[in-house]
């Protein structure tokens, strides 16, 4: 083939190759905002209406499971080299999947198993597939349809989009309750900032979301949500700041574990006063009470568990979720804390397997915070998802947004831009 047919042939594919990536995009983005949940509420409501709508639901999550899975046709071989680098993310779902043998309710593990592996490949390929500006913006995109849908929502349909009991004149978005819609927004604002950190081009744009987020937290009056977000800025100044020289990645380091030895200070010698700040009692809303409860079921079967999924919604008299109830009082949907529902379902082997795949993508992160320009959106995400760990069950949760993008963090920074697929 002479020069001339091969330059006519690759003019021929490029445009066809620059749709099939744009639609790509545009399915990756779709599968992070179904993972949000932000369209429950909206069409099924709160309470009966969900729970009588649960196998519609769960069917409506198909369409991401798909997406999931073309993204890895598109490149399954780095697929599968990215996954080997996460050995403990493998193990965590090799847990997952073995704790049908001693589950309490072994259909719903095997349902849940099916899920959260669809889930967790979802951030997998997000992580294979696209750089680290890349997938700053695919991120970014969801978010801001999140926060335009929210912000259309609240101020043409109040009535659905702004509370009117509980929390009254609090905007709730699409979510059901103000404090998952801040927590949203709150993990948007990072990530809008990241975007446009790693994408010039486009960084007024980012810049404007970045602001509408902040508006939208501040609107729904969630104070844990704030200052989430401005722990998430913090992670993300000290990774552009490291950026500037070893003598700037010290001063960094410095400044970070000062920063993280004040904070652990006032809850250790001043914690009532911190928690009437964010407006929280000594029982964060009866969360402690949750947790007293759940670790006494976990003494009953500390190395196993109950199986992966099965807690919160077996209803036998004698189950480990009546003793929950009847303990704390009221019924919980989860242990809003990562770590003891880990703990509670896969055993002290699943606890552990989890403790090790946050802790090797923290290590790599404050390595990549000296190296890698892709920290600026890796640092910020660790911090607040490590944040939402201590008080909502955010990992290892099938068909949830905040897993995803733990998991795609975690993968992406075990493969670096450099082997991404073309």
């Amino acid at each position: 083939m002479n020069a001339a047919v091969w330059d006519r042939a690759q003019a021929d594919r490029t445009p066809a190759v620059g749709r099939w990536s744009m639609a790509l995009a545009a399915g990756a983005v779709a599968m992070l905002a179904i993972y949000s949940q932000g369209w429950v509420y909206p069409l099924f409501g709160e309470g009966p209406g969900v729970v009588a709508a649960s196998g519609l639901i769960r069917a409506l999550f198909f369409p991401a499971y798909l997406m999931g899975f073309v993204l890895i046709a598109a490149a399954p071989a780095q697929t599968l080299r990215a996954m080997a680098r996460q050995p403990f993310l493998i193990a965590v779902l090799l847990i997952v999947a073995a704790s049908y043998v001693w589950s309490i309710a072994p259909d719903q593990t095997a349902r849940r198993v099916f899920a959260v592996y669809c889930t967790s490949l979802g951030g997998i390929v997000l992580a294979v597939r696209y750089r680290w500006s890349e997938m700053a913006e695919i991120m970014g995109a969801c978010f801001a349809i999140l926060a335009l849908l929210s912000l259309a929502v609240c101020l043409a349909a109040p009535s659905v989009g702004v509370m009117q009991t509980l929390f009254p004149g609090a905007w709730r978005g699409l979510w059901a309750e103000k404090n998952a819609f801040g927590a949203n927004m709150g993990l948007g604002f990072v990530i809008f900032v990241a975007a446009a950190a790693l994408n010039a081009p486009r960084r007024g744009l980012w810049i404007a979301f970045a602001v509408l987020a902040l508006g939208l937290v501040l609107m729904s009056t969630s104070k844990t949500s704030l200052v989430s977000l401005l722990l998430g800025l913090g992670g993300f100044a000290l990774a552009a700041f490291a950026r500037r020289g070893p003598a700037a990645g010290v001063a960094a380091a410095w400044v970070s574990v000062f920063g993280l030895l004040l904070v652990a200070g006032a809850f250790l010698f001043s914690a009532d006063t911190v928690l009437a700040v964010l407006g929280k009692d000594a029982t964060l809303t009866g969360r402690t009470q949750i947790w007293t409860a759940a670790m006494r079921q976990v003494a009953e079967r500390p190395l196993t568990g109950f199986g992966y999924g099965t807690v919160w919604g077996e209803s036998g008299p004698w189950g480990p979720l009546a003793k929950i109830v009847s303990e704390a009082g009221f019924k919980p949907n989860h242990a809003h804390n990562s770590w003891v529902e880990q703990w509670l379902g896969t055993g002290i082997v699943g606890l552990v397997a989890f403790s090790l795949t946050f802790a090797q993508a923290v290590v790599l992160c404050v390595v990549a915070v000296f190296r890698d320009r892709g920290a600026m959106l890796a640092a910020p995400i660790l911090v607040v998802y490590g944040l939402m760990t201590f008080t909502e069950s955010v990992g290892v949760v099938y068909n949830d947004l905040r897993w995803v993008l733990f998991v795609a963090i975690a993968v992406k920074l075990a493969w670096p831009d450099r082997e991404v697929a073309a």
